[in-house]
């Protein structure tokens, strides 16, 4: 792998991990339609993809800095709201305990059953389905109902917590979105748009860590060729980059639409998945 190509798989994950747009469907998508000669199961790719995963990391725990300090004192008894912030690490738990089980125990057959390029395509169409359909069923229920309100993420409960993260669980699938699948879930607890996705950045911190120690292990027992960590700690600094300027762009972009603001991202994943599938059916 060239340095060139590095960063370009870096500025792919760096987006797509956080968009609601799957970087799983994406990485098993893009090197189909592009023929690329990239090998994902080289010795080179895990020290890659390792450091890839920590730099998104790294710039998720910067971006919510103060949340996760809030957190961290609250569970220590310290600090200002300690009941609110022992309340938040709860449901963080909560929701992060179903991918934990889902994953652990059927996350590379599940993987390995549907990671063909034509089934991920297939599930990205899946995935805008979802968006779209989420969006509007949320949007009829508010519309629908005069007492409805929407909920700030502070007024999430245990029972919100874990709906979401059985939601999260989806995305074992390529194709599915993680924080697609989680803002969703949250979207149809009465969440706003903003709270959804901060709550679904705050849970994908410990989910990308989880799945980073999970594979590290593995760099004990390959033989990586010489000058691959450099290019590794390269992209992984150009994910963190692209990763928080997404966050940053995305909780933005939330706030100030709260309306519709699934309904390009669930657009953008029907033209992708339905173009896809035809250039892989037409060759």
């Amino acid at each position: 792998m060239d340095a060139l190509q590095a960063i370009l798989i870096a500025i792919l994950q760096g987006a797509t991990e956080l968009f609601p747009v799957s970087s799983l469907g994406h990485a098993v998508v893009l090197p189909a339609l592009l023929r690329s000669s990239l090998d994902q199961h080289a010795p080179e790719f895990l020290p890659f993809l390792v450091l890839l995963h920590v730099g998104t990391a790294v710039a998720l725990l910067v971006f919510f800095w103060r949340d996760w300090l809030a957190i961290g004192l609250g569970v220590l008894g310290q600090g200002p709201a300690v009941q609110a912030n022992r309340r938040l690490f709860l449901l963080i738990v909560v929701a992060t305990i179903p991918a934990v089980i889902v994953g652990f125990t059927l996350r590379h057959a599940i993987q390995g059953l549907f990671a063909s390029p034509l089934t991920a395509a297939t599930f990205l169409v899946v995935n805008g389905v979802m968006l779209l359909f989420g969006e509007r069923l949320r949007s009829r229920a508010v519309a629908g109902t005069a007492s409805q309100t929407l909920r700030p993420m502070e007024t999430l409960t245990v029972t919100d917590a874990l709906v979401v993260g059985l939601w999260q669980c989806l995305a074992l699938i390529p194709g599915i979105s993680r924080s697609g699948a989680t803002i969703v879930g949250g979207l149809l607890r009465g969440i706003t748009h903003e709270g959804a996705a901060h709550f679904s950045f705050l849970i994908a911190t410990p989910i990308i860590i989880g799945a980073t120690v999970l594979e590290a292990p593995k760099l004990l027992h390959s033989t990586v060729p010489p000058g691959t960590f450099g290019i590794a700690a390269m992209a992984a600094v150009v994910a963190g980059i692209v990763a928080y300027a997404s966050t940053a762009f995305l909780m933005r972009y939330f706030r100030r639409h709260e309306d519709w603001a699934l309904n390009p991202f669930g657009y953008y994943c029907l033209a992708a998945g339905l173009g896809s599938l035809a250039v892989l059916l037409l060759r």
